[in-house]
């Protein structure tokens, strides 16, 4: 493997990494600019976003229902974790990968499923941006605030 692999494969574990923690804290923006700016956020069977502002204007709109707001007004607990991170391409200007992921929330078990993702070079300092995710639902608990009546 050479050298410029190793740092492609570890700028996109951080971009995955970034997009749970951006989600997590209810920063639709800061999600968004994990995207190229024409990238796309589609969820099976459900929305699909195009362009950074729709894509933090569908993801504000999951965050809202993730959790009731704590007294502060800040988001409730939303918490992602993603699994198996598996690359299935990967070339100087595109990555393919795969991952699992599960949502927890103050209640439990949320949704899980999995995600599918084109991630390009872009952005300042060598970042990799999501050109493409595909979210697919795999399940949801019986409580679910999030994937209940939306997606």
């Amino acid at each position: 493997m050479e050298s410029w692999e190793l740092v492609a494969r570890e700028r996109v574990r951080d971009a995955v990494a970034a997009y749970t923690h951006a989600a997590d804290r209810g920063r639709a923006g800061d999600l968004a600019a994990l995207f190229a700016p024409d990238g796309v956020l589609e969820i099976r069977g459900g929305a699909t976003a195009a362009g950074r502002e729709a894509i933090a204007a569908l993801v504000a709109g999951a965050a809202g229902r993730g959790s009731a707001p704590r007294p502060d007004g800040h988001p409730g607990v939303i918490r992602h974790f993603v699994a198996n991170l598996r690359f299935e391409e990967v070339a100087p200007d595109a990555v393919r990968a795969s991952a699992y992921f599960l949502v927890m929330n103050a209640t439990g078990p949320d949704h899980w499923g999995r995600y599918r993702d084109l991630l390009v070079p872009g952005g300042d300092e060598g970042q990799w941006l999501f050109a493409r995710r595909f979210v697919s639902v795999d399940g949801a608990s019986e409580t679910s605030v999030m994937v209940s009546g939306s997606e």
